[in-house]
């Protein structure tokens, strides 16, 4: 069943590359299935359900943003490595991930030519292997220059959130400790004309949420989790008055503004609290 709910760990997509009426094509097809299930024997070892749906999205998105599934040689690796190694590769531009792309497919094509080579199986002569290593290689280069010289580049595509794209934390810097059983309160202005600094208010603010603070500091959901937040200018505001009675602040409030270029970004606005100071700035 955990099989059949992801693509093979070891897909290298160069069989299925070639022209269709290349015999060699069907007469590797099978031994290289067999290979390919021996190469992700660690990684299905490792797995778990739970693992390999990440995975399956992971590669999803890989393959949205790059125009083809994730290649990497799965031999030795467990899921967690290669799950790891393609979140990191999703940060890459496109022109480096095609470089990185292409050389994990020549380790593949050189560890089953090698195979094909001093094992014997019966998928070929050596030179119908050497004929497929060049056409492998032309197709790699062939595809590669498609992506680079294409007129119009295609649109990164950011994962699914998983957790609201505003949120916030409170540290209490004299004790050195979260602060806990903080009210936090969420809001956006909605008027006319944004709020600027020194006029008068000709709008509103609007509640978006609130939550209190736990034991870790962190407080619950304050938005909705959606792809992509509201564009505009937001105010969280904290009760810390209540919270320290002897302190200087009745009530802490920061006001942010969130751009159109920025809403599928995500926004964690701390307070760092003492009686008599606090400080804030834009984390992740």
């Amino acid at each position: 069943m955990v099989k059949e709910r992801t693509e093979s760990l070891a897909e290298t997509a160069l069989v299925r590359e070639l022209p269709k009426s290349c015999d060699l094509k069907n007469a590797l097809s099978l031994t290289f299935e067999r290979w390919s299930q021996g190469e992700q024997a660690t990684a299905m070892a490792t797995a778990t359900d739970s693992s390999l749906q990440e995975l399956s999205d992971w590669n999803a998105w890989y393959r949205q943003k790059f125009g083809f599934v994730f290649l990497i040689c799965a031999s030795g690796r467990s899921t967690s490595a290669i799950l790891a190694e393609l979140k990191k590769r999703y940060q890459n531009r496109p022109i480096v991930e095609f470089e990185i792309a292409a050389q994990e497919q020549m380790k593949v094509t050189e560890l089953r030519l090698a195979k094909v080579l001093s094992t014997g199986e019966n998928t070929g002569s050596s030179q119908s292997a050497t004929t497929f290593q060049e056409k492998a290689g032309e197709d790699r280069v062939s595809r590669i220059g498609a992506h680079l010289t294409a007129t119009s580049a295609k649109t990164s595509v950011i994962p699914r959130r998983t957790r609201p794209p505003v949120t916030t934390h409170v540290l209490d810097v004299s004790r050195g400790s979260p602060a806990a059983g903080i009210e936090v309160l969420l809001e956006m202005w909605k008027g006319n004309r944004p709020p600027s600094f020194g006029e008068k208010e000709t709008g509103g603010w609007v509640l978006q949420g609130t939550s209190t603070t736990d034991k870790d500091g962190r407080s619950g959901q304050l938005v909705g989790i959606t792809d992509a937040v509201n564009p505009g200018i937001y105010r969280i505001s904290f009760n810390t008055g209540e919270y320290c009675p002897s302190g200087f602040f009745p009530f802490v409030s920061i006001v942010f503004e969130i751009r159109e270029s920025q809403k599928l970004e995500h926004f964690h606005v701390p307070l760092l609290l003492s009686p008599f100071s606090f400080t804030t700035y834009r984390g992740s």
